[in-house]
């Protein structure tokens, strides 16, 4: 059911890979809400990906570009105007990688090259598409730009490894260009803290599925899913939430406030049973 809140606007979704992606369903909500868009995404992915898919789904065009390019953002922002003919309404970040993570390096163990391309991948990424867009003018007032990241950012997670910091820098450079970009341009800036969530690039995290059970077992309203995640982005990306900014949202059942719920002592007080 669409309630139109995005009629008019126009967006740039950065990341979207496969249908897994929730990127990709943010893509499609945004579309069915009435918004006009562009989809961008780095060339390898583009071939490997099947982002030719949903921008004939969206009617979106693909610009390709390597977010960590200051070039090829400008390229992104310059041409969206063009196609929009006038200014951005909203940006989705959704870039994450670990080479680390992918090799399955410890955290005490860190290939620190892998390291600094994990930071400026998942989140110098970030910095570097706020100020092209900034430096552009490339935003309308009152316009939208979210982040997605994840609790890690905060509490100690195994084997999310050094994402964790990236997710931390992420947040940070939210709060801190989401001031500036609040009081000069009236532009919010926030992000999303999503439970964990079956996409392709969470598949490479030690230990998923394990940790996908436990924080539904944790979580009362269970955990959220892509789908979901992309109805509260719309609702961000909507004059509904206007003077909202410099915000880390969990979107995750109540998993970040929980310490232990009754089916997790359930399953635990059971492990203990059959040790015994």
């Amino acid at each position: 059911m669409s309630y139109n809140l995005l009629k008019g606007k126009k967006g740039i979704i950065f990341g979207a890979l496969d249908e897994k992606s929730i990127a990709w369903q943010i893509a499609l909500k945004a579309h069915e809400e009435g918004a006009v868009l562009t989809l961008s995404n780095t060339p390898v992915a583009l071939r490997f990906g099947e982002i030719h898919k949903l921008a004939c789904s969206c009617n979106a065009e693909i610009l390709p570009a390597d977010a960590t390019s200051v070039a090829d953002l400008e390229n992104v922002f310059q041409q969206s105007m063009e196609i929009f003919g006038g200014k951005v309404d909203f940006v989705l970040h959704s870039i994450g990688m670990s080479m680390n993570v992918r090799k399955h390096k410890d955290y005490d163990d860190l290939d620190y090259d892998f390291f600094l391309k994990t930071i400026d991948i998942s989140s110098v990424s970030f910095h570097k598409m706020l100020q092209v867009a900034k430096k552009l003018d490339a935003i309308n007032e009152w316009g939208s730009i979210l982040a997605l990241s994840y609790i890690a950012a905060q509490r100690t997670l195994v084997g999310y490894n050094d994402m964790a910091d990236a997710k931390a820098l992420l947040e940070s450079i939210a709060r801190s260009f989401g001031y500036i970009y609040g009081r000069e341009k009236n532009v919010r800036i926030n992000t999303i803290s999503q439970s964990p969530t079956r996409t392709t690039a969470g598949a490479a995290i030690k230990g998923m599925d394990g940790l996908i059970d436990f924080t539904e077992r944790m979580s009362p309203l269970g955990n959220a899913t892509a789908e979901e995640c992309a109805n509260f982005a719309i609702v961000l990306f909507s004059d509904l939430s206007r003077k909202v900014t410099m915000q880390n949202i969990y979107h995750d059942g109540g998993f970040s406030s929980m310490a232990m719920s009754l089916k997790a002592m359930m399953q635990y007080n059971k492990s203990l049973d059959e040790d015994q």
